[in-house]
């Protein structure tokens, strides 16, 4: 029996490098799709038979077909953070899915998994959970049986979301936040995430469907805020800061070369990324979410994230609640971050997810 052939497009970014792996544990052969493979070759290796890393643009038609052919199945986990130039929400999210789709229908590949996020809609004020939304019509009009991955804002070893606003917390005495704090965050492990990618290839059935992968606890901004400042023996004042100052200093930040933040961000912090009642979940995925918590020992560095099963925010909460701790090997593995949702990107540099190695979805620093 021939092992079957996954292309990923993204698989350097924060959640590709993931699906990359966890495919591989799934026994999938991979092609990693990227602008620069040499950063694939650098994650992956080259020993592993399984594993081919290719150049790709996916906005080059032919490009996008060629590394296709021949393929089982496919996984779009591009995505874009800051708009710079040609570089669009319009021409990654909408275009380029689309260009993904019909390529991977026209060569006859029999999956496809599609990474958009929690909230997509085309009818959204927000220019990014709008062109997130189109994308999706985009790829299910071209790809019938797509599957559909909203991740809510996603954590792990080096994002730019939990560890951002730790680094910042022992900064700041006094912390602004994003209005009064009440934006509810679902957060999602990394890992679960695209283990949920690697299990939906795997599904007999082969009908469209939507996946929306959250976290086993709902926050509120403030909540979430307040327990890691306790868990990280910091005594924090929080004070909340109106979103129409956020606009001002956005529209001030965005004459920046690599802005901190931008107004689109701050107009992504007044919408709760929270998974819909029922629709189709990690649970659906027959899997235990990832519960997390903090570990806050200096010695370990504010930028080195990683996870376990254990919980520790219990008395923030219950005991499903799920936090995250930091790794601390000395030499932790060259992890980055992603989340498909503007709400925590690291601000370095306007590139996909494939070309960028911190944040691999949305990232927007909800600070």
């Amino acid at each position: 029996m021939s092992i079957h052939v996954v292309t990923v497009f993204g698989g350097t970014g924060f959640l590709g490098r993931r699906v990359v792996r966890h495919l591989r544990k799934h026994e999938f052969s991979v092609r990693i799709a990227s602008r620069h493979p040499d950063r694939s070759r650098k994650l992956f290796g080259s020993d592993d038979p399984c594993l081919q890393s290719v150049e790709v643009d996916t906005r080059d038609e032919r490009m996008v077909a060629d590394v296709l052919a021949g393929a089982y199945a496919a996984v779009n986990a591009v995505s874009l953070y800051v708009e710079r130039g040609q570089e669009t929400f319009h021409s990654v999210h909408v275009e380029a899915a689309e260009r993904v789709a019909v390529q991977a229908h026209r060569v006859g590949v029999e999956r496809l998994a599609h990474v958009s996020g929690l909230g997509a809609d085309a009818a959204s004020p927000s220019l990014y959970i709008r062109k997130r939304g189109e994308g999706e019509l985009a790829v299910k009009a071209a790809f019938t049986d797509a599957i559909l991955i909203r991740p809510a804002v996603m954590f792990g070893p080096d994002d730019a979301f939990l560890t951002t606003m730790l680094a910042l917390l022992r900064r700041l005495p006094i912390y602004p936040m994003f209005g009064h704090g009440r934006t509810r965050l679902q957060p999602a492990y990394v890992e679960d995430v695209a283990e949920a990618i690697a299990r939906a290839l795997q599904r007999t059935q082969t009908h469209a469907i939507t996946f929306e992968c959250g976290g086993p606890r709902v926050y509120s901004y403030e909540e979430l805020l307040r327990a890691l400042a306790r868990e990280a023996d910091l005594k924090r004042i929080l004070i909340p800061l109106p979103f129409a100052a956020w606009r001002a200093l956005a529209w001030t930040a965005e004459l920046l070369p690599n802005p901190p933040v931008t107004r689109n961000q701050v107009e992504l912090m007044q919408v709760d990324n929270v998974c819909s009642p029922g629709c189709p979940d990690l649970q659906n995925l027959e899997f235990r979410r990832t519960r997390w918590r903090i570990c806050s020992s200096r010695r370990c560095g504010v930028a080195r994230a990683a996870c376990r099963t254990e919980a520790r925010l219990a008395r923030a909460g219950n005991n499903s609640s799920c936090g995250l701790i930091r790794q601390c090997s000395s030499n932790p593995r060259p992890l980055g971050s992603n989340r498909n949702n503007p709400r925590t990107v690291p601000q370095k540099s306007a590139t996909t997810t494939s070309d960028t190695p911190g944040m691999d979805q949305t990232n927007g620093n909800p600070l």
